[in-house]
């Protein structure tokens, strides 16, 4: 069941800050607090510097990082000339090992792959990697720890990723308990405008 701070999160930001808001049951929750009664408002005009600023912290809920990790992340990017900035700024977004770990449907959400890393649940080219933020790279090899594989944690994993589709970047094979980054992450998330972040920091 989502929280209530997560909640009021998914309202003001949208659904695709957390899993656990993509529900018809959040959209059909949601819908009953549009207004006192239920009666339609006009919703107020928002600015350009509104706008990016919603866009910004839906990548911090979504990603679960901190102001400061974010704008470093703009400032490594930001000194690349075209168009492909934002296509860059997402790779690093993605090469986080949480989220990797959450790609490969190791963990349920983000969240929960942040907390299997820093409890060493993972081997990165076999050495124990304890840091979320750490940037993983094509042809890397993510592995269970030993000692973990037989934690509750990982019970039952493999029956429930039965149907799990993991983006094509990375790739788990469940009889060896090992993934591999196949390539850089290819930005297939909609609900965040990436370009909106970098003109925020451009201010």
């Amino acid at each position: 069941m989502i929280s209530k701070p997560k909640f009021k999160i998914c309202r003001r930001l949208g659904p695709g800050v957390y899993d656990k808001c993509q529900t018809v049951k959040f959209s059909t929750a949601s819908g009953k607090f549009a207004s006192p009664g239920g009666a339609m408002r006009r919703p107020k005009a928002q600015t350009e510097y509104g706008a990016q600023l919603i866009e910004k912290q839906k990548i911090r809920f979504s990603y679960g990082i901190t102001e400061r990790q974010l704008s470093n992340y703009v400032a490594k990017v930001t000194h690349l000339k075209g168009a492909g900035i934002a296509d860059r700024f997402y790779e690093e977004l993605e090469s986080r090992l949480d989220n990797v770990i959450y790609r490969m449907g190791l963990a349920p959400t983000r969240r929960a792959g942040r907390q299997m890393v820093s409890h060493g649940h993972f081997i990165v080219n076999d050495k124990k990697v304890t840091i979320p933020s750490y940037e993983v790279k094509q042809g890397d090899l993510i592995k269970i720890r030993e000692g973990s594989k037989g934690k509750k944690l990982f019970e039952g994993i493999v029956e429930k990723n039965k149907e799990y589709v993991a983006p094509k970047w990375v790739s788990f094979d469940w009889s060896k308990m090992e993934g591999k980054i196949l390539a850089k992450p290819l930005r297939t998330e909609t609900f965040i405008d990436l370009n909106s972040v970098l003109e925020f920091y451009s201010r």
